[in-house]
C-alpha cells in the first residue's frame, strides 16, 4: 500500500528517519506522498535524506494557505516560487498541499484564495495532480476548483466529512484520501462517508506525524500506521484488508502517475 500523504522529511523524523522507514516496509508501505513546504529550504534539504533511504517515495510542494499571507502583495509569487521548487526538486509527482483554511485564518481569505488560484493554474499547465487541504472553506475551496472545470485532478486530503461532503466533493472528479481519524470511536459519519464513496476515488494516509490511528492515537504518527487506517477502511467497506490495499495502491499510481 502507499501513505498518499505524510510530512517525512519534517524536523519530527530526523533523528530516527531510517528505523520510521524501515517499519513502513515492514508493514508493506511500498511508497509514500512526501508533503513538502515551498518557503521551506530546510525541509526541501531533508527531503534528499528521505528519497536516498527511499528511493520509491514520491514527492508534493506547494505553498500552504496558511503561509499564504507572506504573499499578499504578489499573490503571482506564489506561482513563481512553486514553479522553481518543481523544477529543481527531484521525484515531485504533485503540487500541494494548497487551499483554504478558514478554521485558523493565519492568512486573509483573500489571499488565500488568490494563492490558491494562482497554484492550480500551475498544476493545469504542468499537468500535475493537486493535493487539496480546506477546512471550514468547502464552499470557496470547491468554487475554485470548479473554475477550472475538469483541467485538473487531484485529492482531498485528510478527508474527515459525512456523505453529504463526500458527495460534494466527489463530484469535481477528486479523489478522497482518508486519515486515521476513520479509527476513532465516534467518526461514525466518516465511515458512512467511506461506505458510499467508490471504492476507485478512495486513498489513504496518515498525514504523519500528526492524525495517529486507533491504537496509536496521542502518539506521533508515522507511515506504517497507514496499514491501520487501510484495515479501518476495509472494515467500513465490509472487504478484506489485502483487497482494499490493491485498490488504494493502484488509484494512488493513477492520480500520481508512478
Amino acid at each position: 500500500m502507499i501513505d498518499s500523504h505524510c510530512h517525512l522529511a519534517g524536523e519530527e523524523f530526523e533523528a530516527d528517519l531510517p528505523d520510521v522507514i524501515a517499519r513502513a516496509k515492514q508493514a508493506g508501505v511500498t511508497a509514500a506522498i512526501v508533503i513538502l513546504a515551498a518557503q521551506d529550504e530546510a525541509e526541501i534539504g531533508r527531503w534528499e535524506r528521505v528519497r536516498g533511504l527511499w528511493p520509491e517515495a514520491r514527492a508534493a510542494v506547494g505553498v500552504h494557505p496558511h503561509q499564504a499571507g507572506e504573499f499578499a502583495s504578489d499573490p503571482a509569487g506564489a506561482a513563481r516560487l512553486l514553479e522553481s521548487r518543481l523544477d529543481s526538486i527531484p521525484s515531485v509527482c504533485a503540487v500541494g498541499e494548497i487551499g483554504l483554511d478558514y478554521h485558523y485564518d493565519f492568512s486573509p481569505r483573500d489571499v488565500q484564495q488568490a494563492v490558491f488560484r494562482a497554484q492550480l493554474c500551475v498544476a493545469r499547465d504542468r499537468q500535475l495532480p493537486v493535493v487539496i487541504h480546506t477546512r471550514e472553506a468547502e464552499a470557496d475551496t470547491l468554487d475554485i476548483i470548479g473554475e477550472s472545470g475538469r483541467e485538473t485532478s487531484g485529492v482531498f486530503h485528510c478527508f474527515s466529512g459525512d456523505m453529504a461532503a463526500a458527495a460534494r466533493a466527489l463530484a469535481t472528479g477528486y479523489y478522497l484520501s482518508i486519515p486515521g481519524i476513520v479509527s476513532f470511536p465516534k467518526a461514525g459519519e466518516l465511515r458512512e462517508a467511506v461506505r458510499t464513496t467508490p471504492l476507485d476515488r478512495l486513498l489513504i494516509e496518515t498525514d504523519s506525524p500528526y492524525l495517529a490511528p486507533v491504537p496509536y492515537r496521542g502518539k506521533r504518527n508515522e507511515p506504517a500506521y497507514v496499514a491501520r487506517v487501510g484495515e479501518a477502511v476495509a472494515e467500513a467497506w465490509a472487504i478484506t484488508p489485502a483487497e482494499l490495499s490493491a485498490a488504494v495502491t493502484a488509484n494512488t499510481r493513477r492520480l500520481f502517475r508512478f
